[in-house]
């Protein structure tokens, strides 16, 4: 684990200068590559190996059974957005996928493992400073994944970023609202079991049930949902069995009537 978070973690300090950060961004993509083995995209499902692969609670929800290389999936929501993206996250790099997360200083190695990310394949950005768009930019010229905390608040900037990621084959993961991505996932509804006498497990939180929402391009309008365990009870994402895992792929106003 040390030596994964000392790969991983290299902090642009804020007070840095645009140039030092830069820098720093560009030697972490240098020293990325340099540690790749064989080539940089990883083994994906799909006969035009244009997408990533996800776990399966996920592969159901999302079209195409993935993260399409090139498009823009915003990840919203006042409740397990962060493990959402760490789930996201963990199927691709298992398999080979190179991923970059900026703008988060308090992600935890620890949380982000057992939610089966490979920190060896994973690159923190913590402190991008007022270089956000131009370290997310970089960072997207030679890794799979991107994701990316903070405000960006100019139009212009956000298409400049979704339009490198199309250009260079990569998904780009803002966490929180994207006016113009490509989808949106929305995780909400989140309540933590394992406390009560009655849950087999007194006094630890074990499993957190939440509500996953997708809409955007690809979907159909009223959308898609499913109940999922984030965590799940070994810390992976999971089917919640005690929802209604059938319901993937119902209108979400359907499900809502029922």
């Amino acid at each position: 684990m040390g030596e994964g978070a000392a790969a991983t973690g290299s902090v642009v300090g804020g007070e840095a200068d645009t140039a030092h950060r830069l820098a720093t961004a560009r030697g972490l993509l240098r020293r990325l590559e340099d540690r790749a083995a064989g080539p940089r995209p990883a083994a994906e499902p799909g006969a035009d190996g244009r997408v990533l692969p996800v776990g399966a609670p996920l592969a159901t929800l999302l079209p195409g059974g993935g993260l399409r290389r090139g498009t823009t999936v915003a990840v919203t929501g006042t409740v397990g957005a962060t493990s959402l993206v760490l789930a996201l996250l963990a199927e691709a790099s298992d398999g080979g996928a190179w991923a970059g997360v900026i703008g988060r200083p308090d992600l935890g190695l620890v949380a982000a493992a057992e939610a089966g990310v490979a920190l060896e394949r994973l690159a923190l950005v913590p402190y991008p400073g007022a270089d956000l768009v131009a370290v997310t930019a970089a960072l997207l010229d030679g890794l799979d994944l991107v994701v990316v905390a903070g405000r960006v608040l100019h139009s212009s900037d956000r298409a400049r970023l979704a339009a490198r990621a199309r250009q260079r084959g990569a998904v780009l993961l803002p966490l929180g609202p994207w006016p113009g991505a490509d989808l949106e996932l929305t995780c909400e509804q989140g309540g933590w079991r394992g406390v009560g006498a009655g849950s087999g497990d007194v006094g630890r939180l074990r499993t957190r049930r939440v509500c996953v929402r997708l809409r955007g391009r690809g979907v159909a309008p009223a959308g898609r949902s499913a109940r999922l365990l984030l965590p799940g009870v070994a810390g992976r994402l999971a089917v919640d069995v005690e929802g209604d895992a059938s319901a993937v792929d119902r209108p979400i106003a359907d499900r809502e009537a029922g």
